[in-house]
Order: structure tokens, then sequence, then C-alpha cells
């Protein structure tokens, strides 16, 4: 068990729209449920880039706090356990995505939507009862409650598994959620971070999947990662078919 206060180096915007820069804090204590994860591998999300920009405010979200280090689709090893953690062990690689913590104790999280939980706190931006700020994965470490960091399958490499802790999530949640499979049509409109995975998964789930896209030159690409169709809506016929 090893509990101890240290220095995490990280990159972070010290202002509103400020540059990504080198900065280092002293994360908050390691709980007998948490870990510490040393970072191998940390996808950019254009998430990150809103945080940066301090713009999720306009959509709601409480008034954001500087300095902020993004990322939220993290892939490390294991470094550091609380005296309570079980689930996994020193050295183990896992990876986390947008939660740091929540309460395990409402509705929300009995019904497997913790994200909802009035009390979360996501990885970057959110904010421990203890008035502590969670920082995100540009950095070298992340501390995090175990029961939001997952293994990593031996064969998948951790390059591959990091966008998937949250672009993988987004599009795979409600393929199967909504059942997406044999018989099924699958549409997928735009094809970037989120889009190119989405057809993979509809693909794989068995789906016929059809691409929509303004840009032509993302026809064969599409129709590579598993598309059966791609649409071109900049082209009125096609659209019209």
């Amino acid at each position: 068990v090893q509990t101890n206060m240290s220095t995490i180096n990280a990159y972070a915007a010290l202002e509103k729209g400020g540059k990504v820069v080198p900065w280092s804090y002293e994360p908050r204590p390691l709980g007998a449920t948490d870990v510490e994860i040393k970072i191998s591998h940390c996808g950019v999300c254009a998430g990150d880039v809103h945080a940066i920009a301090g713009s999720w405010d306009s959509i709601g979200w409480p008034a954001q706090k500087f300095p902020v280090v993004p990322g939220h689709e993290i892939v490390g090893t294991i470094s550091k356990v609380g005296s309570g953690v079980t689930k996994v062990k020193l050295g183990d690689r896992v990876g986390m995505g947008c939660l740091s913590w929540a309460c395990l104790e409402c509705n929300a999280c009995h019904s497997g939507v913790e994200q909802r939980c009035k009390r979360a706190v996501f990885t970057y931006m959110g904010s421990y009862e203890d008035g502590a700020i969670a920082q995100g994965g540009y950095a070298e470490a992340v501390r995090v409650s175990e029961e939001f960091v997952f293994q990593i399958p031996e064969k998948l490499p951790s390059e591959h598994a990091a966008p998937l802790l949250c672009a993988g999530v987004t599009t795979y949640s409600p393929l199967v959620n909504h059942g997406a499979g044999p018989g099924k049509t699958v549409g997928v409109v735009g094809i970037g971070g989120l889009g190119h995975v989405a057809i993979q998964f509809a693909n794989k789930l068995g789906a016929q999947v059809v691409a929509f896209s303004s840009s032509e030159n993302k026809r064969d690409e599409c129709l590579r990662l598993g598309a059966h169709k791609f649409v071109n809506t900049s082209d009125p016929d096609q659209l019209r078919s």
C-alpha cells in the first residue's frame, strides 16, 4: 500500500484560452479505494480543446477553474494503491475515461449511469467534496477511484486503447443500448474522431452501416473501416438516393 503525496508534472492551460504549458501540482491524498496511474498514453479529445478555451460554461456547466490539465482518454499502469483497493493491483495496465469518482449510492449510480450522479467528479474540471480539483491525463500520473479504472486486454496496444475510453464508449454505448446488430441499419453522420469508431463498432455488431460525410475524400476510408454505403451530403443527387 502506497499513499504518500508527490508532485505530479503535467501540461496545463493556466488561464482561459491560454497555451498548454508545463506545470506541476500536489495531488489530493490517495484515499482508501483510490489508485494512482503512471500514465503512458493519453488521447486528445475535442472536449480538451473546449476545456482549454474555457467554453464548457457556455452550455450550462459551472464556471471553469484554471489551471486545468486536460485529458480523459488515459492508459497507464497502477503505481500506487490505497489500503482498501481490491479490484486492481500494482503494475496492472489500466485505462480511465471521463470520471474520477461518484457516490455509488444514488439511483444514477445504481442504474449504471454514474456520469449522471449529482456528486460525480469528472477527470478534469471536477471538484471533490473536500475542495480538491481533479486534473487530467496530460500528465505523468493521475489519481482516481478504483471503480473507474478498467483492465486493458493484453492484445490491445495502449495507443489504440486510449481513444476508446471516450470516443469508443461514446459510440459503443448507444449502439448497444439501441440494439444495433443483424437486421438493423445504422447511419453514421460525420466521420471524425467518433464517426470512424462508430463505423467499426456498428459493422462488428452485424448492422448495415451507412456513412454520411460532406467530404468525398473520406469515401474509401469509410468503406475500408466497414461502411456498406457512403453518402456524400454535399451532393444533392446522393442525398435523394
